[in-house]
């Protein structure tokens, strides 16, 4: 009988296909191109369309809010409200039919008072259960402006409330004669990527979410000179309910290196993909090679709490950082590349597959565009 028992389970494991534990770690995704659409170039309410950094989709209407990352430059702070149609004459082949831009909306501060120039650079932007936006800004350390995590309300605009960021982020300065930084996000380089993971409320009562917001590179004590370390980020977890905000904890980002020439390299987005620690990321890179734009599936469990650890310099063998598998190299379109910079899940698309937009950023330039860009996101498990 021991005999027979051992022979079973012999026959048994040899039939059993060896599953690597990158495969048990990520969701089984692939995701490939559907359609673009080009926004042309226009004003509304008397400012430039453009800057588009982050957008997010609001299910309920139907409708896209697309954060301008304009400092003051060609009008105030703002977002605007996107309608997309979907031409669903082919279902197995759908495509962008029309995109409308319905209004603008201000961003305002606590007071209601329009920003004035270089006091909010919007990079960041997602829909909360309560219907606010959650938006991150940048800041600048050179305007001796901090960083932002804040709540909108969607409707005017204004500020309702700011999210405590941990000193280690915001940039000191020195007035005296040897002026500079030493610590915190840098110039342009901060909060450029925020995502929330909320339930679908369908209790009808609020229920608390979690926030996720990451930098675009490292901050200023966290930058190891030699150019042969990979770039290392920062992502915060915050726990959010109607009344208050509590960071939980901080994970390792790891970058992949830039592409040769390469004079601008950082993560661009994040965005939820399930409730148990699974995201997309965007990274994106810019140099002589034009643009590079890679989209990763992330596995935040497991990955080692940062918060305590003052700096990040050096070698990091102790650390588990956050788990990252290739999930498209935009460069496989075969397509010419824009500066995208936003992404969302949109909705569900003729075929039944779940859409994901993007959404370029021009930075006003007279050769730039805006961009949407549609992918289909499948699991490839089914």
């Amino acid at each position: 009988m021991g005999c027979c028992l051992a022979a079973l389970l012999f026959l048994s494991g040899c039939a059993i296909p060896r599953v690597r534990a990158e495969d048990r770690l990520f969701l089984s995704l692939s995701a490939d191109f559907v359609d673009t659409y080009a926004l042309s170039s226009s004003a509304l309410d008397g400012v430039p369309v453009g800057g588009l950094s982050a957008i997010t989709y609001d299910i309920q209407r139907d409708r896209y809010y697309a954060l301008s990352d304009d400092r003051g430059r060609f009008g105030p702070p703002r977002f605007y409200v996107l309608r997309v149609e979907f031409d669903a004459t082919e279902p197995q082949r759908p495509r962008i039919g029309s995109v409308e831009i319905e209004s603008v909306t201000l961003l305002k501060d606590a007071q209601g008072n329009p920003y004035e120039a270089d006091q909010l650079d919007p990079e960041g932007i997602a829909l909360t259960p309560l219907r606010t936006l959650l938006i991150a800004s940048e800041g600048s350390a050179a305007a001796n402006t901090e960083p932002l995590i804040g709540e909108y309300d969607l409707e005017i605009g204004q500020l309702q409330r700011q999210f405590q960021i941990p000193d280690r982020y915001l940039p000191d300065r020195d007035d005296g004669p040897n002026a500079g930084q030493t610590k915190g996000v840098q110039e342009n380089l901060s909060f450029e990527a925020l995502a929330i993971n909320a339930s679908s409320g369908a209790s009808g009562l609020f229920e608390p979410y979690r926030l996720f917001v990451a930098t675009e590179a490292p901050l200023l004590q966290d930058l190891d000179p030699e150019p042969d370390i990979p770039l290392k980020n920062r992502f915060l977890h915050y726990y959010v309910d109607q009344y208050q905000s509590t960071l939980l904890s901080e994970h390792l980002y790891p970058m992949d290196f830039a592409p040769s020439g390469a004079v601008l390299n950082g993560l661009s987005e994040i965005l939820v993909v399930d409730q148990s620690g699974h995201f997309l990321g965007l990274e994106r890179a810019f140099g002589l090679q034009e643009f590079s734009i890679k989209l990763y599936q992330l596995a935040t469990g497991g990955a080692t709490d940062i918060s305590a650890i003052a700096t990040l310099k050096g070698s990091l063998d102790s650390i588990n950082p956050i788990q990252k598998q290739l999930l498209l190299n935009f460069s496989d379109l075969d397509r010419p590349l824009d500066n995208f910079e936003g992404m969302t899940l949109g909705p569900r698309l003729s075929d039944g597959s779940q859409s994901l937009i993007l959404v370029s950023d021009n930075n006003f330039e007279q050769d730039g565009q805006t961009e949407l860009l549609v992918l289909r996101l499948t699991d490839v498990s089914d």
